[in-house]
């Protein structure tokens, strides 16, 4: 995820944002907000007949809203509905919850957070930090996560060097290496830890983490040795990276008699899920 791209946590449910350098705005996934708010079963269907109401009364709001490509949870981009927080800020006034107070000053905090952030970029880890250790994460993982985010942000430089730009090029690149030390597509990796909207990074286990990290450097140093450029080298090179980490993981298995890939979360389990409703 980079620094333009981010998910923030709003009463440990995800929102997708994208900070707009030059416009120095917060844009924020409708759907997203809405699924916050309504606890709907289908926030999009929900958004949809919101827009057409809106509309009907003659108001801009709908018009006023942007799109931007943010991943789905499939690992995919799509074309999604933003608003600005003044946008946003008149959208939630049409959606009847208790949670609006308390989320207009979620809206208000993340924006102050962003200046500071501007003024000291290590406040944007410190943050980090900070949500995962909400999610339950050990400081021993938290170190790996972050660890694993260098190696991460090395891999993805190179390839906009190289000329991959469109973020679907992104996604392509990282489900091959997934996939091939895996043997998993990141969807089914997400589906196997009954994750949706969810970063799958934010809920691996420590050796999920390694192993994906060996895939990530793997995949820069024979790229870089092989001089790869475009989409179609980088494809190849990812496809050898991500079989180094399988190898490896294939080692580790044999001689441990346990799964590297598995079925671990840290979504709170099915009866913390009911305190916190009967608290919300």
């Amino acid at each position: 995820m980079s620094k333009e791209n981010a998910i923030k946590i709003f009463e440990q449910k995800q929102v997708r944002t994208h900070w707009d350098e030059e416009r120095e705005k917060w844009y924020f996934s409708i759907v997203d907000v809405i699924a916050v708010l309504t606890d709907s079963p289908n926030p999009r269907k929900y958004w949809s007949v919101l827009k057409t109401r809106l509309k009907k009364e003659g108001s801009e709001l709908a018009t006023n809203c942007s799109q931007l490509k943010m991943q789905s949870a499939d690992g995919k981009f799509y074309n999604t509905d933003v608003a600005d927080t003044e946008t946003l800020l008149r959208i939630i006034q049409s959606i009847p919850s208790p949670k609006a107070e308390p989320f207009k000053q979620w809206l208000a905090k993340v924006g102050y957070e962003r200046m500071q952030e501007i003024a000291d970029p290590e406040q944007s880890l410190d943050r980090a930090r900070e949500n995962w250790q909400k999610l339950g994460h050990s400081e021993k993982w938290i170190q790996q996560r972050m660890s694993g985010q260098e190696t991460r942000n090395k891999l993805t430089d190179y390839w906009k060097e190289s000329g991959v730009e469109k973020p679907d090029e992104f996604a392509m690149l990282t489900n091959i290496i997934h996939q091939e030390w895996t043997g998993l597509t990141v969807k089914k990796h997400k589906d196997l830890k009954g994750l949706k909207s969810q970063n799958l990074r934010d809920h691996m286990s420590e050796a999920e983490l390694i192993f994906t990290a060996l895939a990530e450097l793997s995949t820069r140093q024979i790229a870089e040795a092989e001089k790869a450029k475009g989409i179609q080298q980088n494809s190849i090179a990812s496809k050898k990276g991500g079989t180094v980490a399988r190898i490896a993981r294939n080692e580790l298995e044999s001689r441990t008699g346990q799964k590297v890939v598995t079925s671990e979360n840290f979504l709170p389990p099915p009866t913390e899920k009911k305190k916190l409703n009967k608290k919300k």
